[in-house]
């Protein structure tokens, strides 16, 4: 069994690393391939995609793991752990026809070209027939793979893999019922925070040389990353060897730029932190994309929006804006950091009202996967949700409806993890700090070792050995809910807000 297993290994780190070649040349065409270039690479795409499917597909994987998975109690556990996983993703991913995987990766690569451009000119109508492709491609996989009760679980699992719609629709309202009432007593505090500092010239280059130091000062290992500009800032992987991070710049808004590469070096952090040695296997996965975003949020709000990040970031980005920054202590910066208030731009909203963005895009790709609404009327529907939960309302589709990267990309179902992140890491943080007392402490004197050492040992190192709900209990000891992040929340910004 010993070497059936290591053949059957050899085969998938093969078809992983094919894996890395496709999310290489994906990150290439975020970053640095010319305009021009997009019709071809949408082809590569499509050839190494379907390359991988079908080679991860083959009917002799299919058979190695039923052999083995029949002879598991010869394996080891960690070995046994493997052939589980590997046959689950095996027999999802058969279910999908082989010309289905190669017509997304080519629509989603076009699509997403034809996004950035509407996104440009604000024109949601130039998009509108490549979401409706993506829509009908979309629902064509979840039937293929099939699911319980509505396409969008089918989706939703390549993401947050065992979680259903109806396992996360109450932990959502459960969100959304202690949520606004927070969101309503900041806008009715009264209380107004001057953040116009941060609208003051910062040049480009002077941010860039700081983003370049953060991500090490959290500990990410520079000759194993780089940082990269991209239209939406993202993070990429290819092995904990190789993680790719990018960030866009704002003259007129600093945190802009820190923030994101602060969220990105979250995800970063993660990767690295899998073990390689087990490169090509579960152990060296994620074990789900909310559990990812729970890294990228602990890091960019629990850690970076803290009064203590504040005492160790202002003074190192004083010595490189010292006339945009006179006079701003601690605390004004601390609060500015945190302003909330409403914004139509979900990467520039405050931790406090980000969280209703997400339900809005959740609500919305759910109802158009299960046809409750067409794609023409997304614009309109999306201004509305907008208006309802924080009462204002997009200037134009560009700030609106276009804003986002993900539906261009095929990405349906992804939303929901960026929710479910802020979820995680408010457990992660709340009993992080009852191991490390010291928390704020080291934090506020730059030193992150032990924070990003808890994070190692309690997540990373499990890689795919535990499913996130596995993990929140493990960590939590209690089924996931809203509790640790609303209480989070009500303590920060009553603190802020003085209710």
């Amino acid at each position: 069994m010993k070497k059936q297993f290591e053949e059957l290994a050899s085969k998938i780190r093969d078809i992983t690393s094919l894996g890395g070649a496709a999310g290489i040349i994906s990150w290439d065409q975020e970053t640095m391939m010319p305009p021009k270039a997009i019709g071809v690479r949408s082809e590569q795409l499509s050839v190494l995609l379907g390359i991988v499917h079908e080679k991860f597909t083959d009917k002799a994987i299919g058979r190695a793991l039923g052999n083995l998975n029949a002879n598991r109690s010869r394996l080891t556990p960690r070995q046994r752990l493997c052939v589980r996983l590997w046959l689950r993703d095996y027999k999802k991913a058969t279910k999908i026809p082989h010309q289905l995987v190669r017509e997304l990766a080519l629509v989603e690569s076009k699509s997403h070209h034809v996004w950035i451009e509407a996104r440009k000119k604000s024109d949601f109508k130039a998009f509108a027939p490549w979401l409706e492709k993506i829509i009908k491609l979309k629902l064509k996989q979840a039937s293929a793979i099939g699911y319980k009760k509505i396409p969008y679980d089918a989706l939703l699992d390549d993401y947050e893999p065992f979680m259903t719609n109806e396992e996360l629709e109450p932990v959502i309202e459960n969100l959304k019922t202690g949520l606004l009432p927070i969101i309503e007593k900041v806008k009715s505090s009264g209380k107004k925070i001057d953040d116009s500092f941060f609208r003051k010239k910062y040049p480009e280059a002077l941010q860039e040389d700081i983003c370049k130091k953060l991500p090490e000062v959290l500990g990410l290992d520079l000759q194993a990353s780089r940082l990269d500009r991209s239209a939406h800032p993202f993070s990429l992987a290819v092995s904990p060897t190789d993680t790719r991070i990018t960030t866009r710049y704002d003259e007129r808004w600093l945190p802009q730029s820190i923030g994101s590469v602060i969220h990105e070096t979250g995800h970063a952090l993660y990767e690295q932190g899998l073990p390689e040695k087990y490169y090509g296997t579960p152990f060296c996965e994620s074990a789900s994309l909310g559990i990812h975003e729970s890294q990228s949020r602990f890091w960019e709000n629990h850690v970076g929006k803290s009064l203590a990040f504040a005492s160790f970031l202002l003074p190192l980005l004083k010595k490189s804006f010292p006339g945009e920054l006179s006079g701003i202590n601690e605390r004004h910066f601390y609060e500015a950091l945190n302003k909330s208030g409403p914004t139509p731009i979900r990467t520039e909203s405050d931790e406090l009202t980000y969280n209703m963005h997400i339900v809005v895009r959740y609500e919305l790709e759910k109802a158009f996967m299960s046809g409750d609404i067409k794609v023409g009327e997304l614009p309109a529907l999306w201004n509305e949700k907008l208006k309802t939960y924080l009462g204002i309302v997009p200037k134009n589709d560009a700030e609106g409806v276009l804003q986002d990267t993900h539906w261009s990309q095929g990405m349906i179902g992804y939303f929901p993890t960026y929710l479910l992140g802020n979820l995680y890491a408010a457990g992660w943080h709340h009993f992080m700090k009852k191991d490390i007392p010291s928390f704020d402490q080291k934090v506020a004197s730059g030193k992150f070792n032990d924070i990003l050492g808890w994070l190692r040992i309690n997540l990373h190192a499990h890689g795919r050995k535990y499913t996130a709900s596995e993990l929140v209990k493990k960590i939590t000891r209690r089924p996931l809910d809203a509790s640790y992040f609303l209480e989070y929340l009500g303590k920060k910004f009553g603190d802020i807000y003085g209710f």
